[in-house]
């Protein structure tokens, strides 16, 4: 677990400036660095740098930049490769010098080529140059757990980094805002790849190759999820029984990989039933007691603790846990964006910052839930989607219905049920399962000079399943999970060097996944219900079974209190002028709405506090990166 970052380009570039670069994500690899610039062609020259986190191997044989041993092959690389022992077996006819897993990924490549990259199963963002065919590839892993941004200018010349604020470093980036992104933005709270908030500057999305021969770049995909998706849903499993003892073997098989590590491990444990099923399973199989971490919260509705410390009673784990409270949350609002790069606005990623922080006090890994939800089902849009899909006869009459304003303006019209929301508000078939928010549409684009014309994934026919919750899970792995879900846990571990290791979202976890029939995940209503079967041979039903929380903070009580002010700062009517992005008058308006809870008038009256949120982020972002 590390960073890393380099260019490939015409021109040399300055030792300085990769250190430069390199520095920025020191946060992310405390223990060791490295920089080296390759010339290899007469016109070409590769800078690699690296940030280590020792975790396997702590010795300076797993120093990186690290070369092959005939010097043909360069690598740098961030993540974790959990059967390395295994394919170090398959390569027993090269010498290694070390015990770590970046020397395997070496010897991988110089037996099987790119092809490789089919072979590792973990967690990974690398950086590979190989002077023999003069190519540098830059490779992602299959679900997105490890980020990679790129800046390409108009010559194709490249910088990569883990974040972005290392190719903000570099003497070679044109900082520029893409203003496209801004409303999606707005509606997600993320920005999804492979777009990021500069032009010209991208993510590598998740399971993609990108290759660099001198001015020639293609991409690729290696794994994809749609097409693994229908390949494995062709052998679905029958037996409910025997589908969930070889799940519960798969994942305590995941697990075992993710103890490994040459320094203290322990876990994340918020009360859930994800958290507590690696818990309990880690807990059974680990040779020391499981250290577990949570955090709680004074405000009853948003508070998970004194169930994850029951939880952790009946395991068996030596539990920590720490009460946080709202001003400490806020004290970190300053530094979000120093974290984040770009704006990001879901919320969670304060408690999850605190947890990453109360964690590493004691161990160098955790293990998380992370992709339980999207991987077997367990949001309440999946089950409403399950109801929608019922009525679509219904839904068809409601789109028609729809088109005439004097309906529209009806009271009966604007209380619909969300399931009636999500069949009226879209016909759109490569867009089904996202319908049901236009209401948020038409706020964000009265609020922007830049109209945005689609705030959907618009490929839903890609993944071939007539089911639209199946549909909606795969788009989310595909999307909320890489983009919002990993960022935000990626983030928030490696702001205190800690790695998070999330067994889940195991390669053979999630293509087991796709064998499950859909009942197996969601049974009439009944969210994530084989996962749940199997946390309950561990932990007592009803202490599991109760109303999903999460890490949620009081955005409305926040955004109207003790933010007021900023919010206010933000929507001047100079500021909104010279920064050009808003439109001045709708914007002041909607705020003065939000902030008076107004039930009448063009706003409707609804409790915007997402889109306020998100204009927040983005504002606190915009002041810290641009300036107006």
């Amino acid at each position: 677990m590390c960073g890393i970052c380099g260019f490939i380009s015409d021109r040399i570039g300055s030792m300085e400036n990769l250190i430069k670069m390199s520095n920025m994500l020191k946060h992310r690899g405390p223990n060791d660095h490295g920089e080296e610039i390759y010339q290899i062609a007469s016109d070409t020259y590769v800078g690699f740098a690296h940030r280590r986190l020792s975790i396997m191997d702590l010795s300076e044989k797993g120093h990186q930049p690290m070369h092959s041993k005939n010097n043909r092959v360069s690598i740098v690389f961030n993540g974790e490769i959990y059967n390395y022992q295994e394919l170090k077996k398959e390569l027993s006819d090269y010498s290694f010098l070390s015990n770590c897993d970046t020397e395997v990924i070496l010897a991988a490549y110089l037996k099987w080529g790119i092809d490789f990259v089919t072979k590792i199963n973990g967690m990974f963002a690398i950086a590979l140059l190989d002077r023999e065919s003069g190519k540098v590839y830059l490779i992602r892993d299959r679900i997105g757990k490890k980020p990679l941004y790129y800046y390409r200018d108009s010559d194709n010349n490249i910088i990569f980094a883990s974040e972005l604020k290392a190719i903000l470093a570099s003497s070679l980036f044109n900082k520029e805002i893409n203003q496209d992104v801004i409303g999606r933005f707005l509606y997600r709270n993320y920005i999804a790849a492979p777009d990021t908030i500069y032009k010209e500057t991208y993510k590598l999305e998740p399971g993609m190759i990108l290759e660099i021969a001198g001015k020639k770049i293609i991409k690729y995909k290696y794994w994809d999820v749609a097409l693994k998706y229908q390949h494995f849903s062709r052998s679905p499993l029958s037996d409910y029984e025997e589908a969930k003892n070889q799940l519960k073997g798969l994942i305590k098989e995941s697990i075992s990989r993710r103890l490994i590590a040459d320094v203290p491990v322990g876990a994340f444990l918020s009360g859930g039933f994800d958290s507590s099923l690696v818990c309990a399973i880690a807990q059974e199989i680990s040779v020391k007691t499981l250290k577990t971490f949570s955090i709680g919260f004074n405000e009853l509705a948003f508070n998970e603790a004194p169930y994850a410390k029951k939880i952790s009673e009946i395991l068996g784990t030596q539990h920590t846990e720490y009460y946080a409270t709202e001003k400490e949350m806020l004290a970190m609002l300053d530094s979000i964006s120093d974290y984040y790069d770009e704006p990001f606005a879901d919320s969670s990623q304060f408690p999850t910052m605190l947890v990453s922080k109360l964690a590493r006090e004691k161990v160098s890994v955790v293990l998380s839930g992370d992709g339980g939800d999207e991987v077997f089902g367990g949001y309440n849009i999946y089950s409403l989607l399950q109801q929608a899909q019922k009525k679509i006869l219904w839904g068809k009459i409601l789109y028609i219905l729809g088109k005439f304003p004097k309906i529209r303006n009806t009271k009966l019209w604007k209380e619909r049920s969300i399931v009636e929301r999500i069949l009226s508000d879209d016909n759109n078939a490569e867009a089904r399962t996202q319908a049901g928010v236009n209401n948020y549409f038409e706020i964000i684009n009265k609020i922007l000079y830049k109209k945005t014309h689609n705030f959907y994934y618009e490929f839903e026919s890609h993944y071939k399943t007539k089911k639209y919750d199946t549909t909606r899970m795969l788009l989310d792995m595909d999307t909320t999970l890489p983009d919002d879900m990993l960022t935000k846990i990626d983030r928030a571990s490696m702001r205190y060097a800690l790695e998070c290791r999330c067994p889940l979202l195991d390669k053979d976890v999630i293509e087991f996944s796709f064998r499950l029939p859909p009942e197996f995940k969601n049974q009439n209503g009944l969210l994530k219900k084989i996962i749940k079967d199997v946390t309950y041979e561990y932990i007592p039903r009803e202490l599991m079974d109760r109303p999903k929380s999460g890490f949620s903070i009081p955005l409305d009580k926040w955004l109207r209190g003790a933010l007021k002010e900023r919010v206010y700062d933000w929507t001047c009517r100079d500021y909104l002028m010279r920064q050009g992005i808003f439109d001045t008058e709708a914007t002041i308006a909607f705020i003065d709405n939000y902030m008076q809870k107004g039930d009448a008038g063009k706003w409707s009256g609804q409790n915007f506090s997402k889109i306020v949120w998100a204009f927040f982020v983005f504002q606190q972002w915009y002041e810290k990166y641009v300036g107006v």
